[in-house]
């Protein structure tokens, strides 16, 4: 374990394997920390073991065989003083067959589990009876494979002798938010005393925890500080020529008055964009909320100071419906608008791109074609992002560089509006998002209804079928959501395709659509704006249409074997419905017997339509890398703080971050050596 640089090739295999973890200095292993410990210092009696509880047995073996039917096993008995239990292995080598002969006296460990003929442990672990018990709690770190627990121990024993355990902090904070010294808590985590409870280690409540998470999410909320200065330190062109012709002319255009919170979003990102620093705002707000609008007066300021504005969105079906409504808004006060997406023909994609490249073009809605090398802006001002967390991280950049123009040897980059229609929980955005200007449109424009959702076994299938009929005969739309496209071994659910022929069978008098991500861009429009239209009373999809469409006659939505989908799917998809003046229903078509998360998540929808408590909830089940769909694009999660239940230290470390950045700069940045090393965080002068 040295600290210098060395090739790799030159590395040993456990230097190699340590890499793999991360683990390059002694520093690193010592904030390696356990996942979980096991209890090896008592011993157990057979006669005392329970189902599911893990125990460390001595004992004589008293039978081995190695067994053929039903498969390949070894199998051995343990007896003690108070009674036997069994020994199996599904894989096994000769030594372990010889470590466990008859006779052989034997300290066993392992998970309890009811067998075919009794108690048994399976794969235990084995070594020889009357050793010393351990004095603590035996730490099991995360690993990779070659590499054991007992090396893997060693080396962090080794590193705890060697690292630097000095004290980030000073006394007078630690005592302040009633912090254990660094070098206490960490030792603790590695070599738990025995009258240390595991429940406290295991759930992350003791003190030794607290404050290795509150010392990691301050260097989060440090190192969000330094992302925020750096980009204060870049430069954009200010765009604030008079904005109000162009303002009050789609006003009067408007069929509807902004609400108050979209009137206060709209006012927060024309200041921004005032600014000589790139705007970096994330935009959120429920489905239905309005953040559409709010982009286009957004756009609007760009243009009025001649700048060029590029809104991308994840899907096509989601850019041509932006598309088409910034057209409609746009075009009578004489802004040019363009669409650009790869499924368009070369003849009418080079007419775009000559009219991008040339400045004329001064608003382009598309998908991701809009990041290819062909792709060449006059001026871009202003990027629009919307579902900003379906991008990579490298998706966004590169959008954002085509704006980018070299003036005096300095870049000067587009402002960047970031829209959301999943709502991210407050301790959520506190803590990832801190670097970013936040705007929440927190209040639906009027007249909007809450959507009625009802739980509906498939049993009512028939019942169902009936009611969406009556809804059409008075003059209502229907969505019916299927999860899969064609059928699938894996997941024997009824598909959208079955779906739609079972409905036009069922159902022959309606006329009933189709659209699925598989057809091509032209007929998912021509099927879409046939149900926009109303020639299409009931619209068979997937979940192509989970964001973005908008048609108000559409009051019913049913969504096929809803245990299947995730909590903001089945959010956004109940979206698409109560967008007009009728009370609108969302039936969650559901097949029993439903697992603890999907009765968890059908209960959610079922209980509130506020789109925070929805996401806070999901949250709470699936923790915040996949909530975000962050996982896949490289942003660093928290490895010890839990967003959900650590909200005071989160709120505790972001008021020291913002002190010690104002009156004790060093202090802030020797703690972020410690847990950004590796990353170059620096905090800016």
């Amino acid at each position: 374990m040295k600290r210098k640089t060395v090739a790799t090739s030159t590395l040993s295999a456990t230097e190699r394997r340590l890499q793999r973890l991360g683990l390059r200095t002694p520093q690193d292993c010592v904030i390696h920390l356990p996942i979980r410990y096991e209890d090896e210092t008592q011993l157990h009696r057979i006669a005392s073991a329970r189902v599911g509880q893990t125990v460390q047995l001595e004992g004589e073996i008293s039978y081995n065989e190695v067994q053929l039917r039903p498969r390949r096993q070894l199998v051995a008995l343990l007896r003690d003083d108070t009674g036997s239990i069994f020994l199996r292995w599904l894989h096994f080598y000769p030594n372990q067959q010889k470590q466990v002969s008859k006779g052989q006296l034997v300290r066993v460990r392992g998970e309890i589990r009811s067998g075919f003929n009794g108690l048994e442990i399976v794969h235990p672990r084995v070594s020889r009876a009357g050793g010393a018990l351990a004095s603590t709690f035996t730490p099991v770190y995360s690993t990779t494979d070659g590499l054991t627990q007992p090396v893997l121990r060693k080396i962090i024993g080794q590193a705890l002798e060697s690292a630097d355990l000095s004290d980030t902090l000073p006394d007078t904070i630690r005592h302040r938010f009633k912090l254990m010294p660094f070098a206490q808590a960490v030792r603790t985590l590695h070599y738990p005393p025995t009258q240390t409870t595991l429940s406290s280690l295991e759930e992350r409540s003791h003190p030794a925890w607290q404050r290795i998470k509150f010392d990691e999410l301050l260097a989060q909320q440090l190192s969000l500080a330094s992302a925020r200065a750096l980009r204060l330190e870049q430069t954009a062109t200010p765009l604030n020529a008079n904005h109000e012709p162009l303002f009050n002319a789609l006003r009067e255009r408007l069929p509807f008055a902004l609400t108050r919170a979209q009137e206060r979003v709209i006012n927060e990102i024309s200041q921004d964009l005032s600014r000589a620093y790139p705007m970096h705002r994330l935009l959120q707000g429920d489905v239905g909320s309005g953040k559409t609008i709010v982009a286009a007066f957004a756009a609007l300021k760009a243009i009025s100071s001649g700048a060029q504005v590029a809104v991308m969105a994840p899907t096509e079906l989601l850019a041509e419906q932006h598309y088409h409504k910034l057209q409609a808004w746009m075009t009578p006060l004489g802004v040019q608008v363009q669409w650009l997406s790869g499924s368009q023909k070369s003849k009418n994609k080079q007419q775009v791109l000559g009219s991008i490249a040339g400045g004329e073009t001064q608003l382009v809605v598309g998908t991701q074609a809009l990041i290819q090398t062909s792709v060449e802006f006059h001026c871009l001002g202003l990027v629009i992002l919307d579902e900003q967390h379906r991008f990579g991280v490298g998706q966004r950049l590169a959008l954002g560089q085509k704006g980018e123009q070299q003036v005096s040897h300095a870049p000067l980059l587009p402002h960047q509006l970031n829209m959301s229609a999943t709502p991210i929980p407050r301790t959520l955005a506190m803590t990832l998002f801190a670097d970013l200007d936040v705007s929440v449109l927190d209040e639906l424009p009027p007249g909007r209804r809450a959507v009625v959702t009802k739980l509906v076994a498939d049993s009512r299938r028939q019942e169902l079928i009936a009611h969406i009929h009556s809804e059409i005969q008075k003059g209502r739309q229907v969505y019916w959501v299927s999860p899969l496209v064609e059928e699938s071994e894996a997941l024997q659910l009824q598909t959208a395709v079955d779906t739609h022929a079972y409905l036009q069978q069922t159902l022959p008098d309606l006329s009933i659509g189709l659209v699925h991500g598989r057809l091509k861009s032209a007929e998912k429009t021509e099927v879409m704006e046939a149900f926009r239209s109303g020639e299409i009373s009931l619209l068979v999809a997937t979940t192509v249409i989970e964001v973005g469409v908008d048609v108000p006659n559409a009051t019913l939505m049913v969504i096929e074997h809803a245990e299947r989908f995730g909590l903001a799917q089945l959010h956004q998809l109940r979206g698409r419905v109560g967008r007009g003046a009728e009370q609108s229903v969302c039936v969650l078509l559901y097949q029993p017997p439903l697992s603890a998360i999907a009765r968890q998540r059908l209960r959610t929808m079922y209980e509130t339509t506020d789109g925070f408590e929805v996401a806070r909830r999901d949250l709470a089940l699936r923790g915040p890398g996949e909530f975000l769909g962050l996982r896949q694009s490289g942003v660093p999660l928290l490895r010890f703080a839990d967003i959900e239940t650590d909200t005071a230290l989160v709120e505790q470390a972001q008021s020291l971050a913002t002190e010690l950045l104002s009156n004790a700069r060093d202090i802030a940045q020797v703690h972020l050596d410690r847990w950004m090393k590796g990353k170059h965080v620096y905090l800016r002068s």
